[in-house]
Order: structure tokens, then sequence, then C-alpha cells
């Protein structure tokens, strides 16, 4: 089977399961899911994964229409913070021009205020940007890309106190380090797990790992600007050695737990 053959037959695949007429196979989605997701087909697979969107599909119009109303609802005006948010997209976009345009621009702004708007104890970040960067380019709706965004972030209240590119690292998911389609690759396969955040430091380590020869010829400030700002990676391949990591930390705590 040819690559062109292997993509349409995962293509079909999953459309098979969104276009199913009562539920969605949730469980056959995430395995789906591990391996990325079509471009065409991502904004959709993230809702489900994030539990923005139902598995029952008699209930997706009544959510929907729920989702958009509560959106709607939502205060998205800060004069002081719309200005840094504006600042900082401004930055980003300079990096990624997958989200040039003042229509994405504006996505950011009403997206991030109403997160914040909605959620009085969290303070801005710049970081939220990068954080919300993969939901404003993926989903087809502001309305979306506010619902799933808001998943994520729940997901992530617990503070790290940590080195700066360590905090960082794991606070933010790789979502200020990461090349941008690197990025929305492995949140792929995140969105599929039910235990991300017990996966992410393995994923991090593997980057280390396969980091590890460039940074010993490094001086301290170059470790540091590669750390902050990563190269593009093979995602297949890391992902896969995090498992491998992860496989090998498993058994060896096994190990020491039938020794005692």
């Amino acid at each position: 089977m040819t690559t062109d053959d292997e993509a349409l037959s995962n293509f079909n695949d999953y459309n098979e399961i969104l276009q199913s007429e009562v539920w969605v196979d949730l469980e056959r989605l995430r395995l789906l899911a591990r391996h990325g997701v079509p471009n065409q087909l991502r904004g959709e697979v993230w809702k489900y994964l994030l539990g923005v969107q139902q598995a029952d599909r008699s209930k997706e119009l009544t959510n929907s229409k729920a989702r958009k109303e509560d959106y709607e609802q939502i205060d998205k005006t800060n004069p002081e913070i719309s200005k840094r948010i504006r600042g900082e997209v401004t930055r980003f976009q300079r990096r990624n021009p997958l989200l040039e345009g003042k229509h994405y621009l504006e996505r950011f702004e009403n997206v991030i205020l109403a997160y914040l708007n909605a959620n009085r104890d969290v303070e801005y970040h710049p970081a939220l940007v990068s954080m919300c960067a993969p939901f404003i380019y993926v989903l087809e709706t502001e309305c979306d890309a506010y619902h799933c965004f808001e998943r994520l972030m729940q997901a992530l209240e617990e503070e790290v106190d940590l080195n700066e590119w360590v905090t960082s690292w794991l606070q933010h998911l790789l979502a200020r380090e990461m090349q941008f389609e690197n990025l929305v690759r492995l949140w792929d396969s995140y969105f599929a797990m039910p235990d991300f955040l017990d996966f992410h430091p393995f994923l991090c380590l593997a980057i280390l790992l396969n980091a590890r020869e460039n940074l010993e010829d490094l001086e301290q400030s170059e470790i540091r600007t590669m750390l902050l700002r990563l190269p593009f990676m093979d995602m297949h391949r890391t992902i896969a050695e995090a498992y491998n990591l992860r496989h090998e930390s498993m058994e060896r705590q096994m190990s020491e737990d039938g020794d005692l």
C-alpha cells in the first residue's frame, strides 16, 4: 500500500467514526488520534477528544447551540489586557506565518479575554497566546476554539515551580518552545490520552535525550536559547521514544515494588 493509499484509508477510518448517526466511538477515535489526525478533520476530532462535543449525536445540535449562547454572553472587554494580548499575538505571528492576519488577531483577543473574564482568578500571561494558538488555527469557529482552549487550561491549573525552561516546558505543554506544526501533531496524541499530563514529562525527556549531543557542544546561553526555541522534530519518533521511556519507568517501579 502506498503512502497516499494509507492516508486515504486513515481518512476514511476517521470519517466512518465521525459520521456515525447515533454514537461516536470515542475509544476508537482515541486510538486513531494517537498516530495523528488528518488536517481536514482535526478540529472536529479535538472537540470530541477534549469533551467539548459529546459522543451522543442526538444532543449535538442542542449542545452546540448552548455553547454558542454561553460564549456570546461572556464579556470580552478589558482595554489594558487587550493591548498586551495584541502585542504578544503580533510577535507570535511574526514567528508563525500560518496565523498571520487581522482576523486571527481578533480571534486571539476575544478567546483569551473571554477565558480571563470567565475565570477571574487567572492572571494574564503571554504564554496564553501560544497555548491558544493551536485552537485558533484548528477550530473553524471562535466559540469552539474558546471551549477547547478552556478545557485544556482546566487540566493545567496546578503551578510548577522549577527552572525557567523546565517550568515552561511542563506548565505550557511546549506551546511556546515547539515548532507550531510539531505542536499541533503532538496535541493530536495528547488529547487522545486520558493521562497526557502524566505522559508529558516523558515526552520532554525524550526531547532532551535526542538533543543531548548538540547541547554538550553549546555554551550556557546557547543551551537556554535552544531549549526555549526547539528545532523541527520527527514527532512520530519522539512520541514513540517517550512511550518507551514511560514503559521502562513503569517496569523499574514494578521491579522495585516487588523487591520490598
